[in-house]
């Protein structure tokens, strides 16, 4: 599967916050948060700017999560 965003999203509920409030503090544009949404990649500085704007850290609102395929 790759990368997950799903500890981004629990970070937003936990401070009470909607996608469309992460996109005016993090200063994302629509198709950023489109990715996010789909789990696909974005850029390091839109992580950079994610985690400035929530006051965490990449490992807060990021995980891997390993393909089944790939361990066997």
């Amino acid at each position: 599967m790759g990368i997950s965003y799903k500890p981004l999203w629990v970070q937003l509920a936990q401070k009470g916050m909607k996608k469309t409030d992460l996109y005016t503090i993090a200063e994302l544009s629509t198709s950023t948060l489109a990715k996010l949404s789909k789990n696909q990649p974005v850029d390091g500085k839109v992580l950079e700017r994610i985690c400035a704007a929530l006051q965490c850290q990449p490992g807060d609102v990021i995980e891997y999560i390993p393909d089944k395929e790939k361990q066997a």
